[in-house]
C-alpha cells in the first residue's frame, strides 16, 4: 500500500485523557483573535497547512507539511499558548501532549469525528465541530487541498459509522447529561434560571430546558445583542443584561447555568451572595472550560454544584455501555483508511499524468504542422475529415488507456 502519502500528516492533541479541563482551556482561542493567533502559529511552525479543532474536552492541531518535526512542533505549540496565558511548567505539558503521525494520525482523526475518542461515545456534535473547524481554517487560508480531502473522508467515515453501527443508539452529549442531571431537581412548576453566557453550549442547554413549562430566564453576556438574539430565536421569556452587571442585581434563582469563554472565574462565593438571597438550594451547572465557577462555592450549604468534572464521570459510565460497538466501528475505520489511501494515490497519479494530454496534443500538432504537412495539404476535404476523426479517436485513447492501466495497477497494489 502507498503509505508514503501519509508522511505529510501530523496531529498534536491536548485532550481529556492527559489534561484536566482548566489545562485544556489554556489552548482555547477566543472568536475575536483566533484567526490572527492561528496565522501567527502557522508561520511559527512553518507548515504548509494547519487546522485547529477545539471542543470542550480537546484541542487538536492537524498539520500537513513535507517534513514533520514532532519535538519542535510540540515544544513550539506549548510555548506559544503558555506564554499567552503567562503560565510555566512547559515540560509537563510537552510530555503529556499526544502526537499522531502518518496512518495513526488519520486513524485518530477518524476516531475523533466518529466520537470513539469522545468523553461520550456516540455523540454526533463532533462531526459538526470538525466540519466547522475545517471551514473556518480553509476560509482564512490556513489549510488547503490536502486537509480538505482528509476532512471529507473523515466526515464520510463518521457518517458511515453512525448509520452502520449501533454506536449512537443511546445518544448522549455533555449537554444532555447535564440536562438529565438538572431535570432531577426541576419538578413540574416553572422555574427561574440565571444564564451566564450565550454561546452554542448555552443555546443547546436552553433548547432542552425551554421545551416544557413557562420558565423565566435572566441572561448575562458580554454581548447583549447576541443574548437578545438567542432569546428571540428560542422564543423564551428572558431579561438580558451585560455581564459587567452580574452581581449588581439581586433576584431569586432556582438554577444557574454558566458557560462563557472567560479565562477568569465568573462566579464565586461573594458574587453569588450578591446575586441571590434565597435560603433554598440553588443548583449551579458549570459547563465552561476553563471553569466559570469557583470551587469555594461548594462551601455554601445552599448550593448544589454540577461541574464539568462530575459530568465527565457520568460520561465515562455511558462510555462503557457503548464499548461493545467500538470493535465494529474500528473495522469500518480500517476499510475507510484503505479507501482514503487509494483516493490520495489516484489524485497523485492524476497530478503526475496531467502532462500526458498536453504531450499527446503537442505530438499531434507537430505531425500536422511539420512532419506530414505536405501530405495533409494534398488530401481532399472528405479524407481530411476522416483523418481528423481518426486522430481524435486515437488521441483520446492514448490519453485514457495509460490512465486506466495505471489505476488498475494502483488498485492491485492497494489490496496487497
Amino acid at each position: 500500500m502507498y503509505k508514503y502519502i501519509l508522511n505529510f500528516i501530523q496531529i498534536i492533541a491536548f485532550t481529556h485523557r492527559h489534561f484536566n479541563f482548566d489545562e485544556i482551556g489554556l489552548f482555547h482561542l477566543d472568536d475575536r483573535d483566533r484567526i490572527v493567533e492561528l496565522s501567527k502559529l502557522k508561520t511559527l511552525l512553518a507548515v504548509d497547512e494547519l487546522m485547529y479543532l477545539s471542543t470542550c474536552n480537546r484541542v487538536e492541531f492537524i498539520i500537513k507539511n513535507k517534513s514533520l518535526d514532532s519535538e519542535n512542533n510540540v515544544s513550539s505549540l506549548v510555548d506559544f499558548f503558555l506564554r499567552r496565558a503567562n503560565k510555566k511548567n512547559h515540560k509537563s505539558f510537552i510530555t503529556r501532549a499526544e502526537v499522531f503521525e502518518r496512518e495513526k494520525a488519520v486513524r485518530h482523526l477518524f476516531c475523533v469525528a466518529s466520537s470513539l475518542d469522545s468523553l461520550v461515545v456516540g455523540e454526533r456534535e463532533i462531526i459538526t465541530q470538525v466540519r466547522k473547524a475545517f471551514e473556518e481554517c480553509k476560509t482564512h487560508n490556513l489549510c488547503g487541498d490536502f486537509i480538505r480531502v482528509l476532512v471529507q473522508m473523515t466526515i464520510q467515515t463518521a457518517k458511515k459509522i453512525y448509520t452502520e453501527s449501533d454506536i449512537a443508539t443511546r445518544p448522549v452529549s455533555i449537554v444532555s447529561i447535564a440536562f438529565l442531571e438538572l431535570k432531577k431537581y426541576m419538578g413540574n412548576s416553572p422555574k427561574h434560571f440565571l444564564i451566564i453566557g450565550a454561546g452554542k453550549t448555552i443555546e443547546s442547554m436552553l433548547k432542552f430546558i425551554s421545551k416544557n413549562n413557562d420558565h423565566k430566564f435572566t441572561i448575562y453576556n458580554r454581548s447583549v445583542k447576541k443574548a437578545k438574539n438567542l432569546s428571540n430565536q428560542l422564543s423564551i421569556n428572558a431579561k438580558v443584561y451585560p455581564i459587567s452587571q452580574l452581581g449588581k442585581k439581586e433576584e431569586v434563582f432556582d438554577f444557574i447555568i454558566s458557560c462563557t469563554g472567560s479565562k477568569d472565574i465568573v462566579l464565586d462565593k461573594e458574587r453569588f451572595k450578591l446575586i441571590s438571597k434565597t435560603q433554598d438550594k440553588t443548583t449551579i451547572v458549570d459547563l465552561a472550560v476553563p471553569r466559570d465557577c469557583s470551587e469555594n462555592l461548594n462551601k455554601l450549604n445552599n448550593i448544589r454544584m454540577i461541574s464539568f468534572d462530575k459530568l465527565k464521570l457520568r460520561a465515562e459510565k455511558n462510555l462503557k455501555a457503548r464499548s461493545k460497538e467500538v470493535n465494529e466501528c474500528l473495522k469500518i475505520i480500517d476499510q475507510q483508511i484503505k479507501e482514503y489511501l487509494t483516493t490520495e494515490k489516484e489524485r497523485e497519479l492524476e497530478r503526475k499524468m496531467s502532462i500526458v494530454p498536453q504531450s499527446i496534443k503537442g505530438i499531434r500538432k507537430k505531425a500536422f504542422a511539420e512532419v506530414f504537412v505536405k501530405e495533409i495539404k494534398n488530401l481532399d476535404p472528405e479524407a481530411r475529415v476522416v483523418l481528423d476523426t481518426l486522430v481524435d479517436y486515437m488521441e483520446k485513447k492514448y490519453i485514457s488507456v495509460p490512465m486506466k492501466m495505471a489505476k488498475e495497477i494502483l488498485l492491485k497494489e492497494s489490496t496487497k
